[in-house]
Parts: structure tokens; sequence; C-alpha cells
């Protein structure tokens, strides 16, 4: 099957996901307008990125991706502690922290688009309205999977007062938005060098950590999942594998095995690299391991 045929597939049938997420709310959270905020808030995530996919498509911009994703973040996170129930120090807190990560990442990913000019992902894509569609799409899933137990914590009627399980996630959402930021910064800096035009980056954080920014970024979002935790009862516990969906999205579809597959194309003919790769972590950052010699990889 031809990919403009699958995205038409996926867009077809991506409210089904809205649904399965809105199915393990359990309908127990407040409601506006006699709907529950938290199928509010899963249907403003798709409204937001269809809406903003049109003038997308019609200018062939990719520049406002990345920032619509963030923003989407935002909304759907306000609106939950707005318009949720009562508000209370944990809702609060899931929220303020949601807002930081997604004001942060979306500015540093808008930036960085419009310093470069491009985004090559998107080069051979967007021409085709189906296969654009599809990602602006995917992304809507991205949010609302991801944010889904935070919402469902945020508009719950269950308020349980802060406790040790919150004060654990929030320790750990702290660890992890300071690898993730000081990572990319780090990364930015390397850049922003011409000497650096053609190497690979292997200091800092990135001499523990062959991706540390996207263990940072899985470690705050378990963060999240830990502080909403205690407020979640019967379906609503699935919602927990957000967490687990962001690991699967960072190592398998857009992130780890895609950029190794890069590098290795990029500095494959560089013994260094390979000596980098072999003493280095792929993911946790941990001490360097011995590496077995600077030499490519025997075939």
């Amino acid at each position: 099957m031809e990919l403009s045929s699958k995205a038409r597939l996926v867009v077809l049938f991506s409210p089904l996901v809205a649904l399965c997420l809105i199915w393990a709310s359990g309908r127990q959270g407040a409601t506006l307008g006699g709907l529950p905020v938290f199928d509010i808030c899963i249907i403003t995530a798709f409204l937001i990125q269809w809406i903003t996919f049109v003038p997308a498509f019609i200018h062939q911009t990719e520049h406002y991706f990345d920032l619509s994703g963030s923003l989407t973040y935002i909304g759907v996170a306000a609106l939950a502690l707005i318009y949720g129930a009562d508000s209370d120090p944990r809702g609060i807190i899931i929220s303020v922290l949601i807002i930081l990560w997604a004001l942060r990442l979306g500015l540093f990913l808008f930036t960085r688009i419009k310093r470069k000019g491009f985004d090559s992902r998107f080069k051979d894509i967007m021409p085709d309205w189906a296969v654009y569609l599809m990602t602006w799409t995917l992304q809507a899933i991205w949010i609302a999977i991801t944010a889904s137990c935070a919402l469902v914590a945020i508009t719950s009627t269950n308020k349980i007062p802060l406790d040790s399980w919150a004060a654990f996630g929030i320790a750990m959402w702290f660890s992890g938005f300071l690898i993730e930021v000081v990572a990319d910064h780090q990364k930015r800096i390397f850049r922003a060098d011409v000497r650096n035009a053609k190497k690979f980056i292997c200091n800092g954080l990135w001499s523990w950590s062959r991706h540390p920014n996207y263990f940072g970024e899985m470690t705050l979002w378990l963060g999240i999942a830990i502080i909403a935790f205690p407020v979640l009862s019967g379906w609503q516990l699935l919602t927990l594998g957000s967490p687990l969906f962001v690991c699967y999205l960072l190592t398998k579809v857009s992130g780890v095995e895609m950029l190794e597959r890069q590098n290795d194309i990029t500095w494959g003919s560089d013994p260094d690299y390979w000596a980098y790769k072999n003493s280095t972590s792929v993911l946790i950052p941990l001490p360097k391991t011995r590496a077995s010699a600077h030499s490519l990889p025997s075939k």
C-alpha cells in the first residue's frame, strides 16, 4: 500500500485513539456543559492540529509544526486546570510542570528551525496533503496519549493531598527536565561553533550518553505519571502507559533508532566515532566503558 493511502487510513482511524482514551478516563471527572473536561481536552488536541495544518499546507511550511505541538500541550493543560474539578495542589503542580516543559521545548525547537531554515523530515511529504495531514494527526495522537494520565489526574474529582508519590514524581520531573535542558544547550553551543560542522558531539552529558536529551524527556514524563498515580483508579490506570508510549516513540520511531542510523552514515568512516559509540551508553547516562579499539566495525 502506498504511503498516501496509509496516511488516509491513519487520519480516518485516529478518532478511535481518542475514543479509547475517553473510554479509559472512566467518565468520573469534572464536566463542562455536560461533557467531561477530559474529553474536551482530547478533542481540542486533535482540532488544534487539524486546523493548524490548513495554513501550513497552503504555505508549504513546517516552521510551526513543533511550536503548534507545544502550544497544544499548554492549551489542554490550562483547559483541564481551569475547567476541571476544584483545583488542588496536585493538579496545579502537574499543569505547571507540563506548561513549563512545553514552553521551553517549543521555543527551543522553533528557534532552531528558524535558525536552520528547514526541517529535513518534511522535505518530501509536504506536497502530499494526505501524508502531511497524517503527520499533524500523529502529533495530536502523541499529545493525547502522552498527556492522558496528567489530564485524568487534573480533572479528577478524586482529590488526595500531596504525598510521597508527589514528592518523588516532582523530583524525578526536575531531574529529567534539567538533563534535557543541559543536553540541548550543550549541543546548541557545540553546533554553533563552525569548527564542529563535521564533528559529532561527545563532551558534557554527551560523554555519558549518546542521547541524554531523550533520557531526560522520558524521565520527566515518568515523573508526571508518578505524581498522577494516587488519584487514578479502575480503567484510568491504563493511562499510566503514557510514559511507556513516550519511551517507545523516542527509541523506536522518531528518536534514538533513527538518529543512530543517520549518525552511522554520517560518521561511519571515522574510527573515533565507533570508539565513542562502543564506549558510551546509548541512552541512560553512565560512566564510559573501555572501547575495544579505535577501528571500524567488522563486516
